[in-house]
């Protein structure tokens, strides 16, 4: 390989090392060895030896940087760790060739020049530090503990020897002593930010590893401690609101993020944090800023699209929703979630077909699924094709009985029954309902439903009524279940206790409904007061739409011939 040098790089290499106290060398080349075993010159040391060793630093790192240019970093490391043989008194030369060593796993040879390093009068606790990590490296516990325990004596507001000494326990699973490595840490005075939130790191550590409360409680303060010291530096904001978040302390992990947003908004991932500590405080609106501040940034971002989308769907925005999911669709569409988000935001914008359409897209890049089947019988349901709706409901029953259970909930045994029974199978509506109540005893939906489709066939009165009255004792002001509860009165022969419930019924009705006004005649006739019978069957009439015009206006006709006659025989 041909040499890349030029002067400049040398003059910087030099500059690199001085204070190390190198100048030339003997006229012959020294050896490894022999540099080894060279007695360390103080740098003010001008004896002819002193000079020599200095000299042989120098070199050495030169040699080193150059090997560097040339792409050779395993002979740089060589030589950069002969360089600091010859003057282990420069401790940031000694932890860059140790580094360097490690990296190659030259873990003996970094051991030798540790133990030179350590031997002088003033090692610091960096290097101490530094030999109790290769101890630990090489199995060698006690020392390592022993290297370490100097390391904190020797420079106790430098995290380096609590770390490593706390590893070892923290390895050993002696949880208990390890811990009382971190809090002599944390009783240090006057330590700085780095210092308090690299030892909150390691709170968490032991934490993660399975003690208890308390220890998260540790960490906390400590992060605390460093918050208030007012960091402003981006390393330290990420760490400290890094360091919340795994606490689960999102106000003050947002505070750290929303500090580091306005100073560097386009350092990765942060938004995404916060949009993420957002949305699990149900915090919709903050949210939305961070993802649309993100897709300002990154038009393309699918994540971002999908999180909005979901957004718009929970705040029933659903023209907005099918936006951001189609978007996905475009961007990622191997993301299979975002079809059936689509398909269930087109259900709920009134477009059923669309759904299909999105569905059999799915259904052909991907498995037949629960959720699948389930939003095609729900598409069904809306188009009114009740068989088809049964059919995909059926399908999906059968899915989740073998692959997901989980998702076989009383809501979706709800929508089955709901299906039967529009599709006139009232037994298999009947067994759904009933199967939905198991799951959900207080469901008010469904005690409503089946005691409403009981109530109108004038079967299974007396439990009916009890459905119903439970459903209206957990919603007392909801104006379908008081028209239920009424309905089924009035088919028990009660119009006066009914006539109550209807009244309430429509005062509470914030809609105006034509089957509230066509019951409340059927109970005004049934009470012999024909004249308020006429007036509601008509007031009925006036609502749009209204599925049972035909049978009112009969009723209106007959009421108008003949009085007051009984209706049993008029169709509903």
């Amino acid at each position: 390989m041909r040499m890349r040098f030029c002067s400049a790089g040398l003059s910087l290499a030099v500059l690199l090392v001085a204070g190390c106290g190198t100048v030339t060398r003997d006229s012959g080349m020294a050896t490894a060895k022999d540099s080894a075993r060279a007695i360390t010159a103080p740098a003010d040391d001008y004896s002819t030896q002193g000079v020599t060793r200095r000299t042989e630093a120098h070199t050495r790192y030169s040699l080193g940087f150059l090997h560097e240019l040339n792409e050779q970093p395993e002979l740089a490391a060589q030589e950069y760790a002969l360089a600091a043989l010859a003057d282990p008194t420069n401790t940031p030369l000694v932890a860059e060739a140790v580094a360097r060593l490690l990296r190659f796993k030259k873990n003996d040879e970094a051991l030798d020049l540790l133990k030179k390093a350590t031997a002088t009068p003033d090692a610091s606790g960096e290097l101490f530090a530094q030999l109790g990590l290769v101890y630990s490296l090489l199995g060698k516990k006690e020392a390592a503990g022993e290297a370490n325990r100097q390391a904190i004596k020797k420079s106790p507001r430098s995290l380096i020897g609590y770390r490593h000494l706390a590893q070892i326990h923290l390895q050993e699973r002696q949880f208990a002593e390890g811990l009382k490595v971190l809090d002599q840490a944390a009783k240090q005075p006057d330590t700085d930010v780095l210092f308090l939130a690299e030892l909150g790191e390691f709170y968490l550590a032991f934490a993660r590893a399975g003690t208890n409360d308390q220890v998260k409680a540790r960490a906390l303060d400590t992060f605390e401690r460093a918050a208030k010291l007012n960091p402003t530096h981006p390393f330290l904001l990420q760490k400290l609101g890094d360091g919340f978040a795994l606490l689960g302390e999102a106000d003050k992990a947002a505070d750290m993020y929303l500090k580091l947003v306005e100073r560097f908004p386009n350092l990765p991932d942060l938004r995404e944090k916060l949009a993420d500590i957002y949305l699990r405080k149900q915090d919709r609106t903050r949210a939305a800023e961070q993802l649309e501040a993100i897709i300002r940034e990154q038009p393309t971002n699918p994540q971002a699209h999908y999180f909005l989308g979901s957004i718009a769907f929970e705040e029933k925005n659903m023209k907005e929703a099918v936006g951001h999911f189609r978007k996905v669709m475009l961007l990622n569409p191997a993301f299979e979630p975002v079809y059936y988000d689509l398909a269930g935001a087109q259900i709920n914008l009134g477009e059923p077909r669309e759904a299909l359409d999105t569905l059999a897209k799915a259904r052909a890049k991907f498995p037949q699924n629960f959720v699948g089947e389930f939003y095609t019988a729900l598409a069904h349901t809306r188009l009114k094709a009740y068989s088809n709706a049964i059919t995909h409901f059926v399908a999906a029953e059968v899915i989740g009985r073998s692959t997901a259970t989980n998702r076989l909930t009383h809501t979706f045994y709800f929508q089955l029954g709901a299906a039967h029974e529009r599709n006139q199978q009232f037994e298999d509506a009947e067994r759904n309902f009933e199967k939905c109540l198991s799951l959900a005893p207080d469901f008010s939906e469904a005690l409503n439903y089946l005691g409403y489709m009981w109530a109108d066939r004038g079967v299974n009165l007396p439990r009916a009524r009890e459905l119903i009255e439970k459903a209206v004792k957990l919603e007392p002001k909801n104006a379908a279940y008081l028209d239920s509860l009424g309905w089924v009165l009035y088919k028990l022969d009660q119009p006066k206790e009914a006539l109550r419930h209807l009244l309430k019924a429509l005062e509470f009705s914030e809609e105006p409904d034509a089957t509230l006004h066509d019951h409340l005649g059927d109970i005004y006739h049934a009470l012999k007061q024909p004249e308020k019978a006429r007036d509601a069957w008509r007031k009925a009439l006036t609502f749009e739409p209204n599925e049972h015009r035909e049978q009112i206006q009969k009723k209106l006709g007959a009421a108008g011939a003949a009085g007051t006659p009984p209706l049993e025989n008029v169709p509903r």
